[in-house]
């Protein structure tokens, strides 16, 4: 599954997540939040880049269990996971390059190691 506009519902069990295989983003966010709505575009260019990347976009806020989970604390909160295991996260990403640098590490681990220096 691509990059996706719609809230998944009901929202996947932490456990699911945790058994999750390869890459995925969880998007966490509301539709009537000001910065989720005015990032929407960037996400939206950065997942260009990787069509076959897993997005699932979840709807969060008081009582919902997978965001506290991950101790979501503003939106949106992109989740980058492999193996069902967080490597990284964007809280309110300001660019589509930052959002795009951050799925390339995600998709091609070895481009977030530093070169090993020659002896």
């Amino acid at each position: 599954m691509a990059f996706t506009t719609h809230f998944t519902n009901p929202e996947p069990p932490r456990a699911d997540v945790d058994g999750w295989q390869g890459t995925a983003v969880i998007e966490f966010g509301t539709p009537w939040c000001g910065f989720c709505l005015r990032a929407q575009p960037l996400i939206a260019s950065a997942f260009e880049r990787h069509p076959n990347l897993h997005h699932v976009k979840v709807e969060d806020g008081p009582g919902r269990p997978l965001g506290r989970s991950f101790r979501v604390k503003l939106w949106p909160t992109l989740i980058l996971l492999r193996d069902g295991q967080e490597v990284e996260r964007l809280v309110r990403p300001a660019s589509a390059e930052e959002l795009a640098e951050a799925l390339h590490r995600l998709v091609q681990p070895s481009a977030a190691q530093p070169p090993i220096a020659p002896k």
